[in-house]
């Protein structure tokens, strides 16, 4: 199943919602290249709605973190909303939950931005 990816703006911040499997290939170039297109156009608060990824690799993982370090560097946030049970397994799992944002919510995870 090919990556879906759809972008909005909520309160000035960008909403990212993605959807299907983030693994090795296209998929983890896809989202690469989608997050680097909205620093390019100067968004710097950013969160990723993962409520429809049903599932990610290390591949996928590594992607994830890659954009998460390239947005810190520019300046950016990024931001993880609606984590499936998998999908928080796999972070707690390999230590990641305490490197990203996590919130259970899209509308808690832009509120977070005005804090």
């Amino acid at each position: 199943m090919a990556l879906r990816m759809t972008d909005q703006e909520v309160n000035g911040v960008t909403v990212l919602e993605i959807e299907g499997r983030i693994v090795l290939g296209e998929e983890s170039n896809a989202f690469r290249e989608k997050v680097k297109s909205l620093l390019a156009a100067g968004k710097k608060k950013i969160v990723l709605n993962l409520a429809n990824v049903g599932y990610i690799d290390s591949a996928g993982l590594g992607t994830l973190v890659a954009t998460f370090h390239s947005a810190r560097s520019q300046g950016a946030t990024l931001k993880l909303a609606n984590l499936g049970s998998k999908f928080k397994e796999v972070l707690q799992v390999t230590k990641l939950m305490t490197v990203f944002d996590t919130y259970d919510s899209e509308a808690l995870a832009v509120q977070s931005f005005a804090k």
